[in-house]
């Protein structure tokens, strides 16, 4: 019975991780590059570990930037924060969340707690914008 690829410790997780950023001197593109160059079980890892900070996580799907304030808050928050959620804007009263789920990004739209969409893949930021400037 296989269990899977072996997962790296979290010292080999810290190694990558830092050869990464070297490699990427540090600007998020060439990062989201050179993740895209690591073995998946790896980079999995990586990107829900408190390796990256929520923006290098954002950047890395969706390869946009997110307005100021939004790039702000994700820059404060380890990757892991991604699993509950992280407000990236509040717009009419509509919220923006971003969350990680096993099988990637999804982006959803709240109003007064109430889902509006939910939006899933690497254009979920974009389907989530676009919704916003049509409906308001």
């Amino acid at each position: 019975m296989n269990a899977g690829p072996e997962r790296k410790s979290y010292r080999d997780l810290a190694k990558t991780a830092e050869r990464l950023f070297i490699q990427s001197n540090d600007d998020e593109e060439q990062l989201a590059t050179a993740l895209d160059s690591v073995e998946d079980t790896v980079r999995q890892d990586l990107l829900t570990s408190d390796l990256l900070n929520a923006y290098q996580v954002f950047y890395y799907y969706f390869r946009e930037f997110p307005g100021d304030l939004a790039k702000e808050r994700l820059l404060l928050l380890p990757a892991p924060a991604l699993l509950q959620g992280v407000i990236l804007a509040e717009i009419n009263d509509v919220e923006v969340v971003f969350h990680v789920e096993p099988d990637g990004p999804v982006i959803t739209l709240y109003d007064e707690g109430r889902v509006l969409a939910n939006y899933h893949g690497k254009d979920a930021y974009l389907n989530a914008s676009q919704f916003i400037d049509d409906s308001y």
